[in-house]
Formats: C-alpha cells, sequence, structure tokens
C-alpha cells in the first residue's frame, strides 16, 4: 500500500457515495465474538486496516475466519487463551477489548498495553478499575497486563467519565459474571447499543445500553447469531463536510441521520444547505458560509471524531469560529498541516480559532493520525494545486475504499 495520498485540488464534487459500516462498532463486536461457543455470521465487515488487524488477532486466539467479500463466517468454537504480545496490539487501539472479552471467556488475560493513533494521554484506569469491580487481579510487568480472576461477580460500577471503551470493556467482562452488574454514568454512544444488540441477539441480558445505567446480568453461555453492523456515522459525516466544502450535488447514503443530529444542527447554522433523508443526507452546493461556534462532547454531542474533518469547511466560512475540545485536548496536530496550506488557524489549550474565509493551496502535509488525514483530504480538494499527504496508512485505518469513493464523486485523486 502506498504511504501517500496525492489530491490534485479544486473540482466540485458530485454523485452518490455509501457508507460502509461503523469502524467503531466492528473494533467492539469482533473481539466479542470470543464469548461465543457457536458460529457468528457479520454482513457488511468493513474494509479497513483496523479490521485487517483484528483478524491477525482472533487467528492467533484459534479462530476460524472465512471472508465472503465484506461477510464474515467466524468460528470461535476452538478459541484459545494465548498471550497478545505481537504488532497488531502495539498498532490498535481497539486491541483493549480482548481484555474484556478474554477475561470473560477465561476468566485471564495477558496481553500488550494498546496502541492506536497519539492523541495525548488516553489511560485505561476506568477499564481496570471495571475489571477490578467485578473481582479480577490486575498486575504489569514493562508494557504487558495481566488480568486474572478465580471468578467474576457482578457489581454497581460508577464511571468517572462516561468512556466508550470503558463502558464496551465492562460489559464483555460482565456477561459472563455472576449475578447483576450495574454500569453507571455510561457511555450513550450509538456504537454501545450495536454491541448489546448483537450480545443479545446470543443469549446476552444487557438492558438500558444507549442509556447512562446499563444492566448487565449474567448468563452462562452465549450461542452464535447473524449480525448486520451500523452505518459509520464518523465517515458519514466527514462525506458530508467534504461535500458542504467541495460539492455540488452529493448524495451521503446509508446513514442513520439521527446519529449526527449534532453535526448537521451545526453544518445548518454555517448555512449549509441540506436534504435529511430517512437513511441519506444530500448536500448542495453551499456558499457565503457563516462562522460557528463548536464545542466537542459525548454521545449525542459533537463528537470528537468530526472535529479534525469540520475544520477545513470553516476556512471557508466568513469569520472566526472556534472549536473546544472536551475529550482529547491534545487533538489539534492536523491544525499545523493546514496552516502550510494557507488555513488562519491559532490553537489555544483544547481549543482552536478559525479565520475565514481563506482561498487554500496545494502542499505537502503529514496525516498525523487517521481523522487529521481525513481533515487534509478535505483541504486538498478545497485547494487549488497539488497536495501530498504523507503517512496515509493512517486514513486506511478507518476509511473503507476511499480512494475509490472519492474518484467516483469525481475526485482527480492517486
Amino acid at each position: 500500500m502506498n504511504d501517500y495520498i496525492k489530491i490534485k485540488g479544486g473540482n466540485t464534487l458530485s454523485g452518490e457515495v455509501r457508507i460502509s459500516s461503523s469502524k467503531n462498532a466492528t473494533v467492539a463486536i469482533l473481539p466479542a465474538v470470543v464469548l461465543a461457543s457457536e458460529i457468528v455470521k457479520l454482513y457488511d465487515v468493513p474494509d479497513i486496516e483496523d479490521i485487517n488487524a483484528l483478524i491477525v488477532l482472533l487467528k492467533k486466539l484459534n479462530i476460524n475466519i472465512i471472508e465472503n467479500d465484506d461477510n464474515f463466517t467466524i468460528d470461535p468454537t476452538d478459541v484459545k487463551n494465548v498471550v497478545l504480545d505481537c504488532d497488531e496490539v502495539r498498532k490498535l487501539r481497539a486491541s483493549y477489548y480482548f481484555m474484556g472479552a478474554l477475561l470473560g471467556r477465561f476468566k485471564h488475560v495477558r496481553m500488550l498495553y494498546p496502541g492506536g493513533c497519539n492523541l495525548g494521554p488516553r489511560p485505561i484506569d476506568l477499564h481496570l478499575k471495571g475489571f477490578e469491580s467485578l473481582g479480577a487481579h490486575i498486575t504489569t510487568d514493562n508494557d504487558m497486563i495481566e488480568i486474572h480472576a478465580d471468578k467474576l461477580v457482578g457489581d454497581e460500577i460508577y464511571l468517572d467519565i462516561a468512556s466508550v471503551g470503558a463502558t464496551i470493556n465492562i460489559m464483555l467482562a460482565a456477561v459472563f459474571a455472576e449475578g447483576k452488574t450495574i454500569i453507571r454514568n455510561a457511555a450513550k454512544e450509538p456504537e454501545i447499543i450495536d454491541l448489546s444488540s448483537m450480545l443479545n441477539k446470543m443469549g446476552a441480558n444487557i438492558r438500558g445500553a444507549g442509556t447512562s445505567d446499563i444492566t448487565i446480568v449474567g448468563v452462562n453461555r452465549l450461542k452464535g447469531c447473524i449480525h448486520d453492523i451500523i452505518p459509520d456515522r464518523i465517515e458519514a459525516g466527514t462525506y458530508i463536510c467534504m461535500a458542504a466544502a467541495i460539492g455540488k450535488d452529493v448524495l451521503v447514503n446509508n446513514v442513520i441521520p439521527q446519529h449526527i443530529e449534532a453535526l448537521l444542527s451545526k453544518l445548518e447554522e454555517a448555512g449549509v444547505k441540506m436534504e435529511v433523508g430517512v437513511d441519506y443526507v444530500r448536500v448542495f452546493e453551499s456558499n457565503n458560509l457563516k462562522a460557528i461556534d463548536i464545542q466537542t462532547q459525548t454521545f449525542p454531542g459533537f463528537a470528537t471524531d468530526l472535529q479534525q474533518p469540520i475544520t477545513p469547511l470553516l476556512c471557508k466560512a466568513d469569520g472566526e469560529s472556534h472549536i473546544v475540545e472536551t475529550i482529547y485536548p491534545e487533538r489539534f496536530k492536523h491544525c499545523k498541516e493546514l496552516s502550510k496550506m494557507g488555513a488562519c488557524i491559532d490553537v489555544g489549550e483544547a481549543k482552536s480559532s478559525i479565520y475565514g474565509p481563506r482561498k487554500l493551496s496545494g502542499a505537502k502535509v503529514r496525516a498525523t493520525d487517521l481523522r487529521c488525514g481525513a481533515a487534509l483530504i478535505i483541504a486538498g480538494l478545497m485547494a487549488d494545486g497539488e497536495t501530498i499527504i504523507e503517512d496515509a496508512y493512517h486514513i486506511y485505518r478507518g476509511y473503507a475504499d476511499i480512494i475509490e469513493k472519492l474518484r467516483g464523486l469525481g475526485a482527480q485523486v492517486e
């Protein structure tokens, strides 16, 4: 795979793009298959690098996977609890879901600390406190972590922060715990609801997913199931921002608009012209945009993963826009790269100010992380001249078939 993406900017986009299934749901659902005692069939699995890394880890656990295009048949009946100490764990933040899944299934897990994009401090202390509340003991040795329990017993667990990762990990560990587990101040993201839906199909007893209180009553066994993964709300938001920035008439299909209401509301406030349907968003040519203020929040607030892709669009807006980041305070590396292209952005502590309108010009830039890469693609499409995005492997981690999708909209990209 090439490590750069080259874009010839200035072409107006039009046409139709279909959104793939959710990266953030799939990276939780695949480790959850460890809990099943029968075959699980997953439909519309996104073809992205993070999923390829998870497949490697599943195979290391002796789980058989048959891939038929984007449909997976996964057989975990002969799963083995082995130490996960390979590069895929270091590359992938979501590898930590194997902590909850293997702890739930085997009462023991040993693995490397997870990796992922460098977005500043991303501790897993809430995950570990949750495991300890269920009866687990945790030891660390350099960069290895070992979690063991003689048995897991349900408990009431309060999360200091409504963490998606901690909520999911505790759910996975608690499915087989004795008695009842209640997660207070749980995260409400749609991906949690999707995982809960799949686990319940398999025989779990989970109530309240999508609210701040999730109750899990332990069961003895999970069977297999067939599951369709929800569409990716972050990919949808990225293409909608792209269409608003450089599109004329772009139809974004396979969308659940309720999952991106905060984004759609802010785009409407900025003056973006859209038609929102049951499962699509159609974006029309939008000029004379107004500056807006954004503050990222946990769901259903404005997603942190969309503050980077919306930044190039705000370079087109008239006035001074502000973004305040409450989830990952250091998530502003894209601003330095956008400045190389002519953007006028001031970055403060956990916030940025974007001054517009500014015309962007092609430049050589670097994708420092996944969503930074998405922002640079949008900027490259908007810019005059040629943009080269280095370290493009970050982008392939989360956007399926992105080159083909961009070309389908009329972009000149390679």
